[in-house]
């Protein structure tokens, strides 16, 4: 029989023996982690009515295992590697109450070293969950990524709403009457007759026959980044993607506010937003929504930065087959094009080839309406703030290769310069901004009437 003394040796044999079979995982975890596994950096929710995401972030890659039940629907997620800290809590309380899809989520330990979350869910979903590797600022990302299984057409959706723009003003004390079969009369009292006249809403006229409006004008406005990619960052810490948003939005209740007047008629016109929240949209994805609205044009929006505070000034940009006009506009394109690598593009979804085939099918004459657009715009641009560029330049932009929309980018300053910064962030000069584009878009329909496409409910 051995003795206590004699065993401890073959103890320390067995567990070096145990260490050396899992050497790879020693090296890559410290002390740390391998008391508690790999370490939260961040949990994010964001919601918004096309899908919404959820993104844990780590110092070491997990690896999960997904489980749909569809009655009643909720996602069940198991996270290997990982212990159940407070950080993954967390993700309990981010969840709002108008979240689209996510009612609630719950987090237990399922199994030692496994983590399983349940979301909840409101309605039924696609799921997609996938892993991301390290880029940018982000360390390790594992996303969840839930899709509506029946998705709003968003072109009936921008018909509903201009059906609804249209519809007459209501008249409640009118239709009261017509309902007790007699006439209107004038109340009794003084007080009375000033209340109702003080809060009268005046009758719209009657239609005209050649008022009608015989399809729809639609613009697309694509605000760069969003979600997970907050685009370029200012010195003082203002985001692109939040900037870009509120200029589209601005911009977008000019053009519902807008009629144009055509050898057609009178032509309704109406802005679809590739993203109307902060949330995030590949590239290929945004060229996709523009087509299944049948947009006319696409105007995308932008306020970069460049390598030194210096850089100043608006631009407008093309798409160009054949390089970029300056190598400035390469540079930009080039890093405009990385924001699927930053925002999180999950590769291995089925239709990912497919819609970048799409994005190989631009057209000569889709070019040179861009140019055209381009150079209306910029005339307009021009006249509320300095440019950076005279003349639209050209590059090859992802966002701006739908093949039949003419389709431009707009750098509307640089927000790594400190003076545009400011100026971006006033709302005086977002308006102007807006306007500035409007007046484009006007001249551009000037030269280019609409094509004749029925479009109606």
């Amino acid at each position: 029989m051995k003795s206590p003394a004699a065993k401890k040796p073959l103890a320390q044999t067995l567990r070096r023996r145990a260490l050396l079979q899992t050497g790879s995982v020693v090296l890559l975890l410290g002390a740390r982690e391998l008391a508690w596994g790999a370490s939260i950096v961040a949990v994010r929710v964001w919601p918004a009515q096309d899908y919404t995401r959820v993104t844990i972030e780590s110092d070491t890659a997990l690896v999960a295992k997904q489980f749909f039940v569809a009655s009643p629907p909720r996602l069940a997620v198991d996270i290997e590697g990982i212990e159940l800290l407070p950080a993954l809590r967390e993700l309990i309380a981010r969840v709002l109450p108008d979240d689209p899809f996510i009612s609630r989520i719950r987090a237990a330990q399922n199994a030692p070293g496994v983590v399983r979350l349940v979301l909840d869910l409101k309605q039924a979903v696609l799921p997609q969950v996938f892993s991301l590797p390290p880029v940018a600022a982000y360390q390790h990302r594992l996303v969840f990524d839930l899709y509506p299984a029946q998705p709003i057409d968003p072109l009936d959706a921008l018909i509903a709403e201009r059906l609804k723009d249209s519809a007459p003003a209501s008249d409640p004390l009118g239709e009261l009457m017509a309902q007790q079969g007699g006439n209107r009369v004038a109340p009794s009292t003084p007080s009375a007759t000033n209340t109702v006249a003080a809060h009268a809403v005046p009758e719209r006229p009657a239609a005209k026959a050649g008022d009608k409006t015989d399809r729809l004008v639609v613009i697309a406005l694509d605000p760069g980044h969003g979600g997970e990619d907050p685009g370029a960052t200012g010195p003082a810490g203002t985001r692109e993607k939040d900037i870009v948003l509120q200029i589209a939005l601005r911009l977008r209740e000019r053009i519902n506010a807008t009629v144009l007047n055509t050898a057609q008629g009178q032509l309704s016109m109406r802005a679809y937003l590739t993203r109307d929240a902060d949330f995030f949209v590949p590239l290929q994805v945004r060229v996709q929504k523009a087509r299944q609205v049948q947009a006319d044009l696409l105007v995308s929006i932008h306020a970069d930065a460049f390598i030194t505070p210096e850089a100043r000034g608006a631009s407008v940009f093309a798409l160009s087959e054949k390089g970029a006009s300056s190598s400035a506009a390469r540079w930009m394109a080039d890093k405009e094009n990385k924001a699927d690598l930053v925002g999180g593009l999950n590769v291995m979804a089925k239709d990912a080839q497919v819609q970048r085939a799409l994005l190989d099918m631009s057209t000569s004459a889709q070019i040179k309406d861009s140019l055209q657009l381009g150079k209306a715009m910029l005339g307009e641009i021009g006249s509320v703030g300095k440019l950076h560029k005279g003349s639209v330049e050209q590059a090859g932009f992802a966002v701006l290769k739908a093949p039949d929309i003419p389709s431009v980018l707009v750098e509307t300053a640089f927000i790594s310069n400190p003076e545009e910064e400011q100026r971006l962030r006033s709302d005086a000069y977002q308006e102007q901004l807006a306007d500035a584009v409007m007046r484009g878009i006007r001249r551009y329909f000037a030269k280019n009437p609409p094509l004749a496409r029925v479009r109606s409910s």
